[in-house]
């Protein structure tokens, strides 16, 4: 699978973004979706998931409430709405999937990532 992420930009405290994560699998629906992100010299921590087909979604607790992740099956596509942006939001974010058991949050259960797109929140 190819993941394709876009969206990331320049935007101010308080604005916000989304974030689209393409995919080159005819099979998407079937795979699980998450999103993640980097900061500058930290790990590369969960931020949002969601499972094949409808199912459920997860977020990190430092985005929830601000952030929505989607997925358009038909477009092969999944989403991250960013709301509410704060400079701690700052980072790469980047989208990975895995069709195979795993943990949600663990980043060594996705087998497929994306190549990153940069989000800064200017304060």
């Amino acid at each position: 699978v190819q993941l394709q992420a876009s969206g990331g930009g320049l935007v101010q405290a308080g604005g916000s973004l989304r974030l689209s994560c393409a995919a080159s699998e005819r099979t998407f629906s079937s795979y699980f979706m998450g999103w993640f992100r980097q900061a500058p010299g930290k790990e590369r921590e969960f931020v949002a998931a969601k499972a094949s087909s409808g199912g459920s979604t997860y977020y990190a607790d430092s985005v929830k409430g601000r952030f929505t992740i989607s997925r358009d099956n038909a477009k092969n596509t999944v989403y991250l709405q960013m709301n509410s942006l704060k400079p701690e939001d700052t980072a790469v974010y980047f989208c990975a999937a895995r069709k195979g058991p795993g943990l949600v949050s663990t980043k060594t259960s996705y087998e497929y990532w994306g190549q990153g797109t940069l989000v800064t929140v200017s304060s």
